[in-house]
């Protein structure tokens, strides 16, 4: 039981751990892509453009990378399924 408690407690840290992660990469994918929407729309006055050509980018980024990730996930899953099967 205290091993299952053990395994259990290092799954949890480990998912928060890469979670954290995630969040720091995500923010400074944020600034980068900030950044580079200030460049293509100096016009500081005129930010309601540049705040929907951002959304647009992350919303697009957020599309492709969730698909690429199931669709990835589901090969891993049959190429797994395959292997348990041959055994």
């Amino acid at each position: 039981m205290a091993g299952a408690l053990k395994v259990q407690l290092l799954e949890t840290f480990a998912a928060l751990i890469t979670a954290a992660f995630g969040l720091v990469a995500a923010l400074a994918w944020n600034e980068t892509i900030k950044d580079l929407v200030a460049l293509i729309f100096p016009n500081e006055d005129d930010t309601i453009w540049g705040n929907l050509v951002y959304a647009i980018i992350v919303t697009i980024l957020a599309v492709i990378m969730t698909y690429w990730i199931s669709k990835t996930l589901s090969k891993a899953k049959e190429a797994l399924a395959a292997e348990e099967a041959k055994e």
